[in-house]
């Protein structure tokens, strides 16, 4: 199995000088299963790179698989260009939405309404698939299987289990730990706190150990506080999720749009004093980071 970061960014692309480095497009993987099946994690504006590499080996026979439809990770899919190419076979994985009530069939019928988009979705050539996920309820992508897991965020956001030939990568999209409504001296604490813990616990057993997890890591401990609701987690939160899995490797990603290389860098360093001994290899995800397992 083979991983590649197109797009490492958070909430807005952002590039420029500050972000060479580590790069400005927002999410998307590329994972190749080991009989080369195209499985792709999020469709931000790093997906239109990837499709730049892909136009060179066509017929496209590729599987999307959507974390969740804020406009970060779906951005780059009306500027995927195997769409617009006919023999090439895109299918669309995704959550049912409970605010529309549709299923992820939605996220190209709004993104490229006339209003929006000067192509419309009825005029693209290629084979397109939508299919509505289920949360725990594996999906096989040739050699390779995809277990959708529901992670914390405002809306539906489904992480992703990938396995493949005993090879395992977990990637969280947007995840922001549970916390305490209630102050520690309230008299709901005890019973609230009980429940997150089983809701943690139960998530740690679906992603189980794996050798890749992929998590977002959007803020630093001291930047969270005013930002709980938000819907995204820590450098902190992402080590301790690693280590309580049995993570062989983690990547930090969804880097802050404000933070150029420098910053980034510094912040890491902050957070892995504060975590000595993190029980993993932990690095910051870059565009172009590939990894073989």
């Amino acid at each position: 199995m083979k991983i590649k970061m197109w797009g490492v960014r958070g909430s807005i692309p952002s590039p420029g000088p500050r972000t060479v480095r580590y790069g400005g497009n927002t999410t998307c993987i590329e994972v190749r299963g080991d009989d080369d099946s195209l499985i792709i994690l999020d469709a931000g504006t790093g997906i239109f790179p990837l499709a730049q590499t892909l136009l060179a080996r066509l017929p496209v026979m590729a599987n999307i698989f959507i974390t969740h439809t804020h406009w970060d990770h779906i951005q780059g899919l009306p500027f995927f260009v195997p769409l617009f190419i006919p023999g090439n076979q895109v299918c669309i994985h995704g959550a049912y939405d409970i605010v529309s009530m549709q299923g992820i069939e939605q996220v190209m019928n709004v993104q490229m309404q006339y209003s929006f988009f000067p192509i419309r979705e009825a005029e693209l050539r290629a084979r397109i698939e939508y299919r509505t996920l289920t949360v725990g309820e594996p999906v096989a992508i040739g050699a390779a299987m995809v277990t959708p897991v529901l992670m914390n965020h405002p809306v539906t956001d489904l992480g992703y289990r990938i396995e493949c030939n005993g090879k395992s990568m977990f990637f969280t999209g947007d995840h922001e730990p549970w916390g305490n409504i209630y102050a520690p001296d309230d008299p709901g604490h005890g019973e609230y706190q009980a429940m997150i813990d089983q809701r943690q616990a139960e998530l740690d057993r679906a992603i189980g150990p794996v050798d890749v997890l992929i998590c977002d890591s959007a803020y630093t401990s001291a930047e969270y506080p005013p930002k709980i609701g938000w819907g995204h987690g820590t450098f902190d939160h992402a080590i301790a999720m690693a280590r309580r899995i049995g993570a062989g490797r983690l990547l930090c990603t969804h880097h802050e749009p404000t933070r150029g290389d420098d910053e980034l860098e510094s912040v890491f360093a902050e957070a892995l004093a504060r975590n000595p001994d993190p029980g993993c290899e932990v690095l910051l995800a870059y565009e172009g980071m590939e990894i073989e397992l």
